[in-house]
């Protein structure tokens, strides 16, 4: 058997925002968008068969916790490309500024923080 990854669900404060940047550095499409579970908005912002649900509550959000300190906690999400350079300045233009480059076995990557504070890694395999 074998098993894919279909969609990961975060909360943002406003999901149209985050989907336009993720449409302009990541080149996805919005699959779908409405009212969304307790008087929520969702967007799916993707491809054919991945996308990330980015949720909007009804009600204030809080503060995340402490990435990579706690159980069950968002530590970061990785986005392979296919030209880590091209992104990566598609990454400055929308005002995100990267940091901890690496490049090892098997690939390149580097790391930034969107608005809300989520942690991405991009990386490209050769």
């Amino acid at each position: 058997m074998t098993a894919t990854l279909e969609h990961a669900n975060i909360c943002v404060s406003n999901p149209e925002q985050t989907a336009a940047w993720m449409q302009k550095i990541f080149g996805w499409h919005i699959r779908w968008q409405g009212p969304a579970i307790n008087g929520g908005y969702s967007v799916h912002v993707g491809t054919k068969d991945q996308y990330l649900a980015l949720y909007a509550p009804d009600k204030d959000l809080i503060e995340p916790a402490e990435r990579y300190a706690h159980k069950g906690g968002l530590n970061h999400l990785a986005v392979v490309v296919d030209d880590l350079d091209k992104a990566e300045a598609a990454v400055r233009e929308a005002g995100f500024e990267p940091m901890n480059h690496g490049d090892y076995e098997p690939g390149r990557r580097f790391y930034f923080l969107d608005g809300e504070g989520v942690e991405y890694e991009l990386v490209q395999y050769d």
